[in-house]
């Protein structure tokens, strides 16, 4: 991938921002004609540097009123375990994030449910039944302080 100059970084931030601004809306910000803002975009779509364009929804407005954070330590660590348990929690749909983490433990998960009985359910019934899981421990979040997804960049 190419280094990002400014005019780069100008449209990354403006797209932060706001998403479903068009390219000549773009191109007015940034003092430029629409052709090369567009090539510029389609650029950084096709880098992967734009990775894809979302709706950021308020979770308690839509009733998933828990977040918690859960710690797993695996039994195993071999490398196809690892890739094993990537595979199967991947597809949990209360799972809004998974990070492979140094120390105590080896993943951190970011979990939104609508309330602890369905964070039970989810902990009994789904995570419980992957194989290579050693043990879990739960942080519940209490408020949410901040929460962004820009980058300064």
């Amino acid at each position: 991938m190419q280094k990002l100059d400014n005019t780069d970084r100008e449209i990354l931030k403006s797209l932060q921002e706001n998403a479903h601004l068009t390219t000549k809306e773009l191109a007015s910000r940034l003092n430029l004609s629409p052709t090369p803002v567009y090539e510029r975009v389609r650029r950084l779509e096709n880098d992967g540097v734009i990775k894809k364009y979302v709706a950021v929804i308020d979770r308690e407005k839509v009733g998933k009123d828990l977040m918690v954070f859960c710690n797993i330590r695996l039994k195993e660590h071999a490398q196809e375990a690892g890739k094993k348990f990537v595979m199967e929690i991947v597809k949990l749909n209360e799972v809004i994030e998974c990070h492979n983490i140094s120390g105590e433990y080896d993943f951190m998960l970011k979990v939104v449910v609508e309330d602890m009985r369905e964070y039970q359910s989810f902990l009994m019934n789904k995570l419980a039944s992957l194989e290579n899981i050693g043990s879990t421990h739960s942080t519940f979040v209490m408020s949410e302080i901040k929460n962004e997804t820009k980058l300064d960049i």
